[in-house]
């Protein structure tokens, strides 16, 4: 007599959990990687926008980071030649190397308090062999004019172990604003400058747009949310192959 086959699904805990457990973690996964492409998504659209801006003169007066975050700058002042800070693990185009930060007096203004701004003036190769030679390049000396783009801050990098007091020539991880200004003693603005203008001074400026990885983390939030509904198909197919195969085995004679 022919056997039928009927559709059956047999339920099995641990398998269940197993599953629970790995779409939840797609979905938040995924829900992740959209958020943060949704914010550089964001930023990129305030850079579009502030682009087209005119380039505005930097005074003394302390300013609002939220206001100007991505405005072109100009400022007219002098290096701090003795307090540079070298930025680490800042590759550039898969070579290794160092961002040169220093502070930049800015010229007198209105407020009678000397004002100053951290400048990231460029990338310079780190030296494979010695790690913390660094090669010369000139600093101009007196009054300068430069131009550059506002940014809240340089971005964090993994940091391992505690990089100790800053000091003037420290090759460090990460900077905070407050930190160095704690250190130097200087009245800083809030926000940092990536220097755009030329100089001959040796160090490329090839920064990294902020919005860079949008389409990195849409692909990544594709990817999770393609595990959590895989594994639900999985859990799906499997418990149904087993039920229907164990309803429509032959039933044993005695």
């Amino acid at each position: 007599m022919p056997i039928g086959f009927r559709f059956r699904f047999r339920f099995r805990l641990v398998p269940f959990v197993a599953t629970v457990l790995l779409v939840l973690l797609g979905i938040t996964l995924a829900q992740w990687q959209t958020r943060r492409g949704d914010q550089k998504q964001a930023i990129e659209n305030r850079l579009l926008q502030r682009e087209a801006d005119a380039t505005v003169k930097l005074g003394g007066a302390l300013q609002d980071v939220d206001q100007i975050e991505f405005r072109h700058m100009a400022l007219r002042g002098e290096f701090i030649a003795g307090w540079p800070v070298y930025l680490d693990n800042r590759p550039l185009n898969g070579v290794a190397g160092f961002y040169v930060l220093m502070p930049f007096k800015l010229a007198a203004s209105d407020t009678g308090v000397d004002s100053y701004v951290l400048v990231a003036r460029g990338w310079l190769p780190r030296d494979p062999a010695d790690r913390s030679k660094l090669p010369s390049y000139p600093t101009p000396a007196g009054t300068v004019e430069i131009e550059g783009l506002v940014r809240r801050d340089f971005g964090h990098v993994l940091q391992l172990g505690d990089a100790g007091p800053l000091r003037p020539q420290a090759i460090v991880q990460n900077l905070g604003i407050d930190e160095f200004a704690a250190a130097s003693k200087f009245r800083l603005q809030p926000f940092v400058i990536e220097q755009t203008s030329n100089a001959d001074d040796h160090l490329l400026r090839d920064w990294p747009r902020p919005s860079l990885g949008i389409e990195k983390h849409r692909g990544y939030a594709f990817q999770w949310y393609a595990l959590a509904v895989m594994a639900l198909i999985f859990f799906v197919v499997t418990g149904f192959r087993r039920g229907s195969e164990n309803t429509n085995k032959p039933a044993q004679s005695g």
